[in-house]
């Protein structure tokens, strides 16, 4: 399929998420984000793993859950991207990654 890769807002979703887990353990924010980079990579061979993600009637707008998080992604001709990685905790309509504007 291509590559995988992380929008400016998924690359920030990343980062808040290790400077949250940083707050008690630098070890295991370093070991929470390379497992979410890392889970994502099976998208390149099975990009249509997963189900077409609800707020959109799209299906190259998917979602990819992953312990607590789901990981949205648009499948593109040459390459996924990963659009946000958004905590279950929090409500998902909330997610400005995920407004009309910027799909």
């Amino acid at each position: 399929m291509g590559i995988v890769v992380f929008s400016l807002v998924a690359k920030e979703d990343l980062k808040n998420i290790f400077y949250y887990i940083k707050m008690d353990s630098l070890l295991y924010a370093r070991k929470e984000v390379n497992a979410i980079k890392l889970y994502t990579h099976k998208l390149k061979s099975i990009p249509y793993l997963e189900k077409k993600f609800e707020k959109y009637d799209n299906e190259l707008i998917r979602e990819l859950v992953f312990k607590s998080y789901r990981i949205i992604y648009e499948i593109l001709e040459d390459k996924i991207v990963i659009l946000t990685i958004h905590h279950h905790a929090r409500s998902i309509h909330n997610n400005s990654a995920l407004s009309s504007d910027n799909l």
